[in-house]
């Protein structure tokens, strides 16, 4: 089972030496994020034998790490929590991510009763499910401190994360504000659609400007604002709550690429094991979970927007300024002794990529229910998440990699991938130069390429429009006949298995033990 809050979760990471704490004076402007980035780019903490998945996809992220003293405000600031797989793993209350995507299957893909008998010995089953949704409580630790014409958000040690963030005149366009680039990074970000009531929990960056109001950036995909656009219509002004801390799952859930009808809260609770205990806000009409460390109400207005941004992005390069809606503070609530949580995005390998990877492992099982002719797939690294996914199929037909292709670009946050390279079920995808390789050896460029139009990332600045552009398919798997001109191909040289299993049982006769090739 998960942690039932942030400062649980803290204490177990201390004890699991995945935490180290720094008791000297840290500025947030800079200091904290220049720390940070090189931790999440060192080995990764502990010393047993890394697990398959870690010695695959790679150990590091060194530890989580508890500033204890920031300048400016009296809240410690815990960065990196979630930076290894190791401590995904214990935020999300798992042996491995394969058993948590096993989980994920029987809830998308139930056995169907057959008959009486099954459909009795069901129902604890089905029972069990719907108590995964969230449950409004009385009161909540969240609450113990309440400001609200006191609130500021200056009293939190909310971080700068790179040179340029917040400044829009290096970048040509006239600042709203002097203020500092400080930014909101790792908070959940709650809103109610309209009309239904329907909850929506997301992970948008948060530029502050004054002690009361903050630009709120979201992009036009998002359930956020396309909520706030059913406000906006009525010239009303939208309730929000930013979150920080509360239950451990709870901020990989705000970050999945969820169906639209399925729930961050409810998938929450699925990942916990129980519902997430929610409690009313203090001065507008949300939920919000009891557990947290800090709560932000507000209001996002209709109409007023203001100059947000640049912000140094996951993809490595600032994201350019533009006009976000403005969100104005109601009230700060928070636990007594509160520990704020942040992250930094940049260049990865950064926080961010050890959620993207465990969702890669996790939602497999859902992909496959969209594209079952995938068998596996990558993320690797060097593309940012959207830019770059490797597929490994069992091909069956001519242009099987085409139509793979085109069922990914049409499977939610999936069409914005910018290149994806189809492979057959020999290649390792997991293995960089296994794909390469293939890919290198079996495409010829004219024939087994695709380019198409369509939306891409918003971050994408190569795209000629933002968020419009072009993607790239590249078929790299064997061809058949009915792809084109194919030549005959010819067979990949592999040993016989025979010959493999004498040298393997007479290794230790050829004395190779002393020249370290055993």
């Amino acid at each position: 089972m998960a942690y039932s809050d942030l400062q649980t979760f803290l204490k177990a990471l201390d004890q699991a030496g995945q935490l180290s704490r720094v008791t000297c004076e840290v500025d947030p402007v800079l200091e904290i994020a220049e720390i940070a980035d090189r931790v999440c780019k060192s080995p990764a903490a502990g010393n047993a034998p890394p697990p398959a998945f870690d010695a695959i996809h790679g150990r590091r992220g060194g530890r989580g790490l508890l500033f204890e003293r920031v300048r400016g405000s009296g809240i410690p600031c815990a960065i990196n929590v979630y930076g290894s797989y190791e401590r995904m793993r214990m935020a999300l209350g798992c042996d491995s991510f394969e058993s948590m995507a096993d989980r994920v299957q029987s809830l998308i893909k139930p056995d169907i009763p057959t008959n009486l008998l099954d459909k009795i010995r069901k129902l604890p089953e089905l029972a069990k499910i719907a108590g995964f949704g969230p449950k409004v409580v009385k009161r909540g630790i969240c609450q113990e401190v309440v400001h609200t014409d006191d609130a500021s958000l200056f009293d939190l040690p909310i971080i700068q994360c790179w040179p340029l963030d917040g400044q829009p005149g290096q970048m040509g366009k006239s600042a709203d504000s002097p203020a500092a680039g400080r930014y909101i990074t790792f908070a959940g970000i709650y809103t109610k659609d309209r009309d239904t009531g329907e909850r929506n929990v997301g992970m948008y960056r948060v530029q502050v400007f004054e002690p009361r109001m903050t630009a709120m950036h979201w992009h036009m995909h998002h359930d956020g604002p396309r909520h706030h656009r059913k406000y906006q219509a009525r010239g009303e002004k939208m309730p929000l709550a930013i979150v920080l801390g509360g239950d451990s799952v709870l901020p990989y859930a705000a970050t999945c690429p969820l169906p639209p009808d399925v729930s961050e809260l409810l998938f929450a609770g699925f990942l916990n094991d129980t519902g997430i205990e929610l409690v009313p806000c203090k001065t507008i009409p949300m939920e919000v979970p009891a557990n947290a460390e800090i709560v932000i109400e507000g209001l996002v207005e209709p109409k007023e927007t203001i100059t947000e941004g640049p912000f140094g992005d996951h993809t490595g390069f600032y994201s350019v300024p533009d006009r976000y809606p403005v969100f104005r503070v109601t009230a700060i609530t928070h636990r007594r002794n509160p520990v704020y949580p942040t992250t930094i995005v940049g260049m990865p390998p950064q926080e961010d990529y050890c959620l993207g990877k465990c969702t890669e492992r996790i939602f497999l099982p859902l992909l496959r229910i969209i594209v079952p002719d995938i068998i596996d797939y990558s993320l690797p690294m060097f593309g940012a998440f959207h830019n770059c996914v490797f597929v490994k199929i069992a091909k069956h037909y001519p242009y099987h990699a085409r139509k793979v292709m085109s069922s990914i670009w049409g499977a939610g946050q999936m069409m914005f991938t910018k290149m994806i390279v189809v492979v057959d079920e020999d290649v390792n995808v997991h293995d960089e130069q296994d794909v390469l390789f293939h890919l290198c050896a079996n495409v010829d460029w004219r024939r087994d390429t695709v380019i198409v139009d369509g939306p891409v990332d918003i971050l994408d600045h190569a795209a000629p429009f933002e968020g419009a552009g072009s993607k790239i398919g590249i078929d790299a798997t064997r061809k058949i006949p009915g792809e084109g001109i194919v030549r005959p191909y010819p067979p990949k040289m592999e040993m016989s298995a025979e010959v493999k299993a004498l040298v393997t049982r007479r290794w230790g006769e050829y004395g190779m033990a002393m020249k370290g090739l055993d």
